[in-house]
Order: C-alpha cells, then sequence, then structure tokens
C-alpha cells in the first residue's frame, strides 16, 4: 500500500496516536470520511452536469442542422 511495509505504517499509526491521543482518533476519522464522502459526491455532481450540458449542446447542435437542411 503506497510503497509502504506493514512496519512503516504501524510508525505512523503510532506517531498519530501519541499526537492526538486515543479519544480524538475516532472523531478525527469520522471527519476525514465524511469530508470523502462529500467530495465524491461533488465529483458525482459535477461529472453528471458535465455530461447533461454536453448532451444539451449536442441536441441543439442537431436540431439547428436538421432545420437548414429541411
Amino acid at each position: 500500500m503506497f510503497g509502504m511495509g506493514p512496519w512503516e505504517l504501524a510508525l505512523i499509526f503510532l506517531v498519530i496516536l501519541l499526537l492526538f491521543g486515543a479519544k480524538r482518533l475516532p472523531d478525527i476519522a469520522q471527519g476525514l470520511g465524511k469530508g470523502i464522502r462529500e467530495f465524491k459526491s461533488a465529483v458525482k455532481d459535477t461529472q453528471n452536469e458535465i455530461k447533461s450540458s454536453v448532451g444539451d449542446s449536442e441536441k441543439k447542435d442537431k436540431n439547428s442542422n436538421d432545420k437548414k437542411d429541411g
């Protein structure tokens, strides 16, 4: 995982545990999870909006070409 072995991950976890304490870790993890969910939701909404804009512009282009041909 990220090119790190189990000892490096354990050391990082130990440092975090010492810095923040055992009582704050669940709060930090919960906040991090919430932030990730909100970010993914925002990315998904943006992608849907872009796809819908592209689809709308393609429909308008097609309709204007049909009117010119007809």
